[in-house]
């Protein structure tokens, strides 16, 4: 198979953009704002329903620029293809394609690349320019580019991804960048080698940071409140009883035994009172590490069964008070505490808009469709989590969620196959 280097992709696809000047009509059926997994899984399935599609977004940017450089995918690898027709665009056809040597966990940088090859090779209708404003019209919804350059289509499929949600809590919120980070922020590791780091939190995303951190050669320790910190698949052998473990768990690995498999059907979860919905939801995705990081936190401090009471800058430092009394000073924070889906950081979207969209806390209210409130106005990812289930927050979400979302959009158009 054909692969282009990056350089190349973007200019190919900058000639295929909008042309300049105000559009007149409809420019496309349905625009995806956002080409990360999910848009991209979107816009090719979309695409395959003989749709005018265009994708919007730098491919995997958030992923490429904004995750921990050096992390491991949480997921196995079974749970790690981004979704396409056909199955033909599979993690192991990058890999073979690309003479990458597979895997597991999958490395950040080889899952970037095949999203980024996976773009190519299924020739979705992508443009590289953001998406500034969205807002309804007479014909559907009109957007405004990062160049000022309008477009018209009768749908939009909002996949912008979590980069606008990351949690910070309210006890650091008078630190400095210098002092605190998120760890969905792009900070290099490496350039706290040989300082005093803190990471708050006890997920993958703190664990992983911390011991990322601590192969740096920072001094870290990680606090959390949970009493003691938990590990995914620690019962490996639940896994390998045959019929029975399939009957237990799903490919998906969402979620502990039982749950695994109620995760893996959506459209079962999405009739789900909301109340049992959410205790679903919580406890599948519950701050948890990869049973291959305790090895690699063995030389962290660690102090659990401990909330923040206060930071405060001293100097280019911060001190951190402990509810159990204790303090610590250290160089820089580190903040794995996830983040808060809230439809309202969506800055591409007009408070018009936003206004006429029925939430479920900050989520958007989900129908069949992945459609909301607002006709014509879809979002998939995480946003749909709190309708769809937690399989929403992972990769292994894209096969549902295009399938789902294609299948409804083109029995609605009538130029669709």
């Amino acid at each position: 198979m054909e692969t282009l280097n990056r350089n190349d992709l973007s200019s190919s696809l900058a000639r295929r953009s909008i042309g300049s000047g105000k559009s007149s009509g409809r420019d496309a059926d349905v625009a995806v704002i956002g080409a990360g997994p999910y848009g991209l899984s979107a816009g090719a399935y979309l695409q395959a329903k003989g749709l005018r599609v265009r994708v919007f977004g730098e491919p995997m940017q958030f992923w490429a620029d904004k995750m921990p450089e050096g992390m491991l995918l949480r997921s196995p690898r079974i749970a790690s293809n981004i979704s396409g027709p056909d199955s033909a665009f599979t993690l192991d056809a990058y890999e073979e394609a690309s003479g990458t040597e597979p895997a597991a966990p999958v490395p950040l940088k080889t899952f970037v690349e095949y999203g980024r090859w996976f773009r190519h090779q299924l020739g979705s209708d992508l443009d590289i320019r953001s998406v500034s404003g969205v807002d309804r019209d007479e014909n559907g919804f009109r957007l405004v580019l990062s160049d000022a350059e309008t477009m018209r289509c009768e749908r939009v499929v909002v996949a912008a991804g979590i980069g606008p949600f990351c949690r910070k809590p309210v006890q650091f919120a008078k630190l400095s960048s210098e002092q605190v980070s998120h760890c969905y922020e792009g900070r290099k590791l490496k350039e706290f080698s040989g300082k005093r780091v803190a990471v708050i939190g006890a997920g993958q995303s703190a664990l992983e940071s911390a011991a990322l951190l601590h192969e740096a050669g920072a001094d870290v320790e990680v606090i959390a409140k949970i009493p003691e910190l938990r590990w995914i698949g620690m019962h490996g052998w639940l896994h390998h009883l045959g019929p029975i473990s399939k009957m237990l768990y799903s490919s998906h690995d969402v979620g502990p035994l039982g749950i695994s498999r109620l995760v893996a059907a959506p459209k079962l979860v999405n009739r789900i009172p909301l109340n049992l919905r959410d205790k679903i939801r919580k406890r599948a995705v519950r701050p948890a590490g990869s049973r291959w990081l305790p090895e690699r936190l063995t030389n962290v401090k660690v102090t659990t069964g401990s909330s923040i009471q206060s930071a405060s800058a001293v100097g280019e430092q911060v001190s951190i008070k402990l509810d159990n009394g204790s303090e610590c000073r250290v160089d820089h924070v580190l903040l794995g505490t996830g983040y808060d889906v809230d439809i309202n950081r969506y800055d591409f979207l007009s408070p018009e808009l936003l206004k006429n969209v029925r939430r479920l806390g900050g989520y958007p209210e989900l129908a069949a469709g992945f459609c909301s409130s607002v006709p014509g106005l879809h979002f998939i990812g995480a946003t749909a989590a709190r309708s769809f289930g937690p399989l929403m927050y992972f990769v292994a979400g894209t096969e549902f969620t295009s399938r789902h979302l294609a299948s409804h959009i083109s029995r609605r158009q009538p130029n669709a196959k």
